[in-house]
């Protein structure tokens, strides 16, 4: 018996066996990578720490009259706030100082936006690493160009005094002749000319600043709380019929950027949280106008229910402790629309970790894209919540581990809702995970849009005018 030949490799089958044993050696070298390299995370700290470029806004040349000037004129005033039973600030004597620290009154304090956003862009370059805007002194290097005006101070220290100018276009009324001149000093310059406006960024966090000259600044780029007060609901539709559609002529969210409310109660940390011993929880005025009217039906569904506390008053100004304990001992912190879709209260449920529950059928929030509200907030129809038993069925169907994972969410996003960087009159280094470079990281996203409609409007001729733009969700 003859033993079996080995088998016959020839010259071409022994590149096909060391081709496979090189494939199988990729493929078990990318496997090991794959299993022990660290998987991808969107943790709030490695978004704010990732490269990024800024933006280069240039500051319009406005007097100090209408920004720090305006300030020491407010705490020079003798006369208290005529809305506030206690006014916190005129008790309070300041001198004339270069950088002013901004009102305590908490009708004004939480449109302090305006404030924040400039003595950044005022801080001496040395301290100002941590900020996503980059400010420059050549117009031809900006992407932007900042107006320092504060309106809504200017708006609130007219609705502040005992008399109703604030509507009329008077000499009484300091605050319309204020925004006149500013409108005059910009639209001369040369940086509105080359752009017609387009890239000026304009901070009118008070639904009713600059009131008198919106329709002169439509263009811009407004930083607003929400588009309550700015759009119209047209009555008639082309087919005659009503109609539900928004008729944006002057704030689309296609240029302009939301921003938050400035929180008046103070930050609770997870690791400082109690057992909440209420289930729902909301103080605030019944009676509001417009969208605010929905207010009053939800508070005679739910004043009378257990585990609900439904308070009378403006809720921060002569009973924040109140506030404090309320939204810290709840829940759920009630959040309908008051005269405009939203309010200071949402931002004060977040630093409270109470759970927003958000009552709008037309909210805009800040940050979107940035920030995933749903993932701590319980987002609500207008509808649904006017129903009888349905709103409070309908929280306690989420599980107390589903609160807990509310409240750790909200716990990772507190920060970037704050302005106040802690220094004396504003002046030093901004936290980079605040509101300040998150409303600047807004802004850069409109640059290219911005940019290519300054280049389009170039080239219509004379007397050609622009369509008004649509509203795009």
């Amino acid at each position: 018996m003859f033993a079996k030949s080995p088998p016959n490799l020839s010259s071409s089958s022994i590149p096909c066996i060391f081709l496979s044993f090189t494939l199988l050696s990729i493929l078990s070298l990318a496997f090991f990578f794959v299993a022990n390299y660290p998987k991808p995370t969107c943790e709030l700290s490695q978004l704010n720490t990732s490269p990024q470029s800024s933006i280069k806004v240039f500051v319009a040349d406005l007097p100090r009259s209408f920004n720090y000037d305006l300030l020491n004129q407010y705490w020079a005033a003798t006369s208290p706030d005529s809305r506030l039973p206690v006014d916190p600030d005129h008790q309070i004597h300041h001198d004339r100082l270069k950088f002013p620290p901004f009102p305590e009154n908490p009708l004004i304090k939480q449109y302090s936006a305006e404030y924040w956003i400039f003595v950044d862009l005022e801080s001496p370059e040395n301290v100002r690493g941590n900020s996503f805007a980059k400010r420059v002194l050549r117009l031809e290097e900006a992407d932007v160009v900042f107006v320092p005006f504060y309106a809504t101070l200017s708006a609130e220290m007219e609705l502040g005094k005992e008399r109703s100018s604030f509507r009329k276009k008077s000499v009484e009324n300091e605050d319309y002749k204020r925004q006149k001149e500013v409108v005059e000093i910009v639209k001369k310059s040369e940086a509105w000319r080359r752009s017609g406006g387009r890239d000026h960024v304009f901070v009118l966090t008070d639904p009713v600043a600059m009131w008198h000259v919106r329709a002169e600044i439509a263009p811009a780029i407004l930083l607003v709380v929400d588009f309550g007060g700015w759009y119209r609901l047209d009555s008639k539709s082309s087919n005659g019929s009503s109609s539900e559609m928004i008729q944006h002529t002057q704030v689309s969210l296609l240029k302009d950027v939301i921003v938050p409310y400035t929180h008046l109660l103070p930050r609770l940390r997870l690791s400082e949280n109690k057992k909440r011993r209420n289930f729902l929880y909301f103080k605030g005025a019944k009676h509001r106008h417009r969208g605010g009217l929905v207010r009053e039906k939800l508070w005679d569904l739910l004043v009378n229910e257990p585990g609900v506390v439904m308070e009378e008053g403006f809720p921060n100004a002569t009973g924040k402790e109140q506030s404090i304990k309320g939204m810290r001992s709840s829940e759920f912190c009630l959040h309908p629309a008051g005269d405009t879709p939203t309010s200071c209260r949402l931002f004060d449920a977040i630093q409270s970790l109470c759970i927003p529950v958000i009552v709008s059928d037309t909210i805009e929030l800040p940050f979107e894209g940035m920030v995933d509200y749903s993932e701590f907030s319980v987002f609500v129809a207008v509808d649904d919540a006017l129903r009888p038993n349905w709103l409070l069925g309908h929280l306690r169907s989420f599980s107390q581990k589903q609160r807990d994972n509310f409240r750790h969410k909200m716990a990772e996003i507190q920060s970037i809702f704050v302005y106040d960087n802690g220094h004396p009159g504003g002046i030093g280094s901004i936290p980079p995970d605040g509101a300040v470079n998150h409303i600047w990281k807004k802004v850069h996203q409109k640059v290219p849009m911005i940019k290519e409609a300054i280049v389009r409007g170039r080239r219509k001729p004379p007397g050609v005018s622009s369509p008004l733009r649509c509203h795009c969700t």
